[in-house]
């Protein structure tokens, strides 16, 4: 293996920003903030959506209005003749 082409591992605490919810864990991103957490020092990463708030996981539903995107589409681009 060769020495210096690896990218450092960084302890990462990744934040979510709906719960408020955090995820120790180690990566190779950068944070612009940091957080000393039970004497170690975390990069902070703040995210939209994670686990912990993501419908899928949580068994909630989210209703997308589809039928009002497509007939404004329609609307825009339908053909003049």
């Amino acid at each position: 293996m060769k020495a210096e082409i690896h990218p450092k591992l960084n302890p990462i605490a990744f934040v979510d920003v709906s719960t408020g919810k955090k995820f120790l864990t180690r990566s190779t991103m950068r944070g612009s903030k940091t957080e000393t957490i039970d004497g170690v020092e975390y990069q902070v990463v703040i995210c939209d959506i994670t686990a912990d708030s993501h419908p899928t996981f949580t068994g909630e539903k989210r209703f997308v209005d589809t039928a009002g995107r497509v007939e404004k589409f329609q609307s825009k681009f339908r053909r003049r003749g």
